[in-house]
């Protein structure tokens, strides 16, 4: 079992912090800070809900969306929950995981019909009195996948009384009892402000952890520096390339030092020929590069890494340091993510700078209502069409059917991401 390093955040009545104190609110950067947690490689969110009626619970879904929206990682949420509907809300806000505290009357009712429900593997269950777990064990092991514990109790004692999963609450502990904890064979997961302090240092925490032999997700050299075959000056060359466009950012140069370096730290360093000495991208300017994938080619002589860039990659101001234009020709995009994002970007652009005789724009103006009944007019032209012989015809209809969909989408503010992102989660 991997053990996950995972942060907690609060909502209260929709506003989000970082910390138990609730001083640090971060409402202003949320996408921002959200993203930072995933690049630096911790495992998972756990979310504290704290909202009052109903407009502080539907203030506090609409933060918790906004949270799984933006992040690359598993959310893990608690919520005042009252009712299955909680529940549900809690699910469709895409929380990979929710907890019910079992000490609470409805809370228990509830567990066996949410299980079966929504699946056993998105529940999670915790408790306020830890000298009764007995109680709670054949429902809990029946129909949850995990249990979260909080206060004084030792993790031993609980997994001495409930056979699951442990997501581990860490007060201010030192960084041994840290790895002590998170090395406990029951212990599948730890938070708390501790982990939030040292969100820089989390790929350090776990070299440590896989230095004592736990099992984490952390960057391991899997081909060694030996292996790679280096130019005269004992370098090898490396290609950056964003992770998500694919757009090649920057060629630098990596000594044995910045390969183990961007390894331990997740944050890409290279070599300097011409200061001779490494350097860690983004040190002066805050452009880092988060490391999301490191391969070598065939000849083990060139490294490609794929990484998460922020700001911009080159020192000019420019996304990518390759713009200087040699020779090119028209020729048609074909991939088929990049036809998307274009055609998607000009439906935007449309949205927001009306353009006079603009079908895009005619249909912003219509509404909802007319959008809707052209994406299902479209829907009802490839059923049709596919009753024809001529297969190619559905081509023509399916491409309508996708443009439709995109204004859809703009208007109701969904991008491509979020959707390859649920597409993604569901393999």
């Amino acid at each position: 079992m991997k053990k996950s390093l995972m942060i907690q955040l609060f909502i209260v009545n929709g506003r989000v912090y970082r910390d138990e104190a609730l001083t640090d609110c971060i409402d202003e950067s949320l996408a921002k800070d959200v993203r930072y947690y995933g690049d630096i490689n911790a495992d998972a969110f756990y979310v504290t809900i704290f909202a009052d009626g109903d407009e502080g619970k539907d203030a506090s879904i609409k933060a918790l969306k906004e949270i799984t929206k933006e992040s690359e990682i598993p959310v893990m949420a608690s919520f005042p929950i009252e009712r299955e509907e909680d529940v549900k809300k809690l699910i469709y806000a895409d929380a990979k995981k929710v907890v019910l505290n079992l000490s609470k009357q409805s809370n228990w009712d509830m567990l066996e019909d949410v299980s079966k429900r929504f699946g056993k593997d998105r529940i999670t269950v915790s408790f306020d009195d830890y000298s009764n777990l007995g109680v709670y064990r054949k429902a809990a092991e029946t129909y949850a996948s995990g249990c979260f514990v909080f206060g004084g109790v030792k993790p031993e004692d609980v997994s001495a009384a409930i056979e699951l999963p442990l997501y581990y609450s860490l007060p201010n502990v030192t960084l041994e009892k840290l790895l002590d904890i998170t090395a406990l064979e029951s212990v599948a997961g730890v938070f708390g402000k501790v982990l939030n302090d040292s969100a820089s240092s989390i790929n350090s925490i776990k070299g440590l952890l896989s230095e004592r032999g736990v099992s984490v997700s952390a960057f391991a050299a899997g081909i060694p520096w030996s292996k790679l075959r280096k130019n005269k000056d004992g370098l090898i060359p490396v290609i950056a390339q964003d992770y998500k466009t694919g757009a090649v950012l920057m060629l630098a140069y990596m000594n044995e030092e910045a390969y183990y370096t961007t390894l331990k730290t997740g944050k890409m360093n290279y070599y300097s020929r011409s200061r001779n000495a490494q350097w860690e991208k983004g040190e002066e300017s805050g452009h880092f590069q988060y490391v999301k994938a490191l391969y070598a080619d065939c000849d083990y002589d060139t490294l490609l890494a794929k990484v998460s860039q922020i700001g911009v990659a080159c020192h000019t101001g420019n996304p990518t340091c390759f713009f200087n234009e040699v020779a090119s020709k028209e020729y048609a995009e074909k991939n088929p993510l990049k036809v998307f994002e274009q055609v998607y970007g000009v439906i935007c652009d449309r949205k927001e700078h009306p353009k006079e005789g603009s079908y895009t724009n005619y249909l912003f103006d219509k509404g909802i209502d007319k959008i809707l009944k052209k994406v299902g007019e479209e829907a009802s032209e490839i059923i049709i069409a596919s009753k024809n012989p001529d297969a190619g015809e559905i081509k023509y209809e399916i491409s309508d059917f996708l443009y439709h969909c995109m204004v859809l989408m703009v208007e109701k503010g969904i991008t491509w991401e979020e959707i390859c992102s649920e597409l993604a989660a569901r393999e």
